[in-house]
């Protein structure tokens, strides 16, 4: 018997780089009366199993701690920090000035500071998906990844987009 080793990934296998926003880590936390919250957080939290399996690869920044940082609720605010240790990838503070001159452009179309700083530490990851379940932030397009809302991501998943 010969064995071969196969490369662990072909190109059509690559990764899927993601970046949650800090209303997309906080949705499981919202009021689940709303059928679209309550789908929203399930599809969140299974997005974040499949992080934690290793068929995701999270980004996250130093401006999703500074944001999660003034959350008053403890819990979920260490409850989130804790996941951060999943990334696999870190946009830190030294690209704060990059990152901001990136937001200014985004800003320019509509969107606020902080989710187009969001958006723009995303872009700089070269990020496949941006996920978000603030409406109004969805509706900012991207040229370099797809802004989708957890549902949304999902079905493309499931559905073998790559979102490109």
């Amino acid at each position: 018997m010969i064995n071969v080793e196969l490369p662990e990934q072909t190109m059509t296998q690559r990764e899927i780089k993601i970046y949650l926003d800090n209303c997309c880590y906080n949705r499981p936390y919202d009021n689940q009366a709303q059928i679209r919250v309550a789908l929203e957080s399930q599809a969140k939290l299974h997005v974040q199993s499949q992080i934690k399996e290793g068929n995701l690869s999270l980004v996250t920044s130093f401006v999703l701690e500074f944001e999660n940082l003034k959350n008053p609720y403890l819990d979920r605010q260490c409850s989130i920090a804790d996941f951060f240790k999943y990334s696999r990838e870190y946009i830190d503070i030294e690209k704060r000035a990059i990152i901001e001159h990136n937001a200014e452009k985004i800003v320019a179309t509509g969107v606020k500071f902080m989710d187009a700083c969001h958006v723009a530490c995303a872009e700089f990851a070269k990020c496949d998906y941006f996920l978000s379940t603030d409406k109004r932030l969805l509706k900012y397009k991207s040229s370099t990844m797809k802004l989708v809302n957890p549902i949304d991501f999902l079905s493309e998943l499931e559905g073998g987009n790559n979102g490109n």
